[in-house]
């Protein structure tokens, strides 16, 4: 192979290499994005649509809780376990903790939708843990970054 064909060769790797590296990076980029697009999405449910009917005691949350025999309490209670876990999942150091504290309450949904309301709604907090094990799985190197400035805090 002739000294022009080498260095022909090796340029096209290279632009090729370039072409896979950058095609790489924008896909992660979209992956990002996507991810962060999923997180603003969820925080806006847990926020809007499950816990301000709870913290401002509209009737269809109240009756709910009152059937489970938790009352006011229990409702005012899960609703701000809601809106911190909502305005958690916006915080990067914080999302992943809060994907899964909002699976395990989630959990406890789906139970008392089993044990007291006969599987009414019960798919509804199953479908809510699947995009919140990812946010989990994907942020959890966020993880040691908080555990550093909770010690770090100590």
């Amino acid at each position: 192979m002739s000294e022009t064909a080498a260095s022909v060769t090796a340029a096209a790797a290279v632009r090729s290499g370039t072409v896979v590296a950058e095609s790489a990076t924008a896909r992660g980029r979209r992956a990002r994005l996507a991810l962060r697009g999923l997180q603003v999405l969820l925080a806006l449910f847990y926020v809007i649509a499950s816990a301000l009917p709870k913290l401002i005691a509209h009737s269809s949350a109240a009756e709910s809780f009152d059937e489970i025999g938790w009352g006011s309490a229990g409702m005012y209670t899960i609703g701000l376990l809601e809106l911190a876990g909502g305005v958690a999942l916006l915080i990067p150091v914080l999302s992943s903790v809060a994907a899964v504290s909002l699976s395990a309450l989630m959990v406890g949904a789906f139970i008392t939708q089993i044990a007291v309301f006969d599987g009414e709604y019960a798919a509804t907090p199953l479908i809510l843990i699947v995009p919140l094990a990812l946010i989990a799985w994907a942020r959890r190197g966020h993880n040691a970054e908080l555990l550093r400035l909770v010690r770090r805090r100590s």
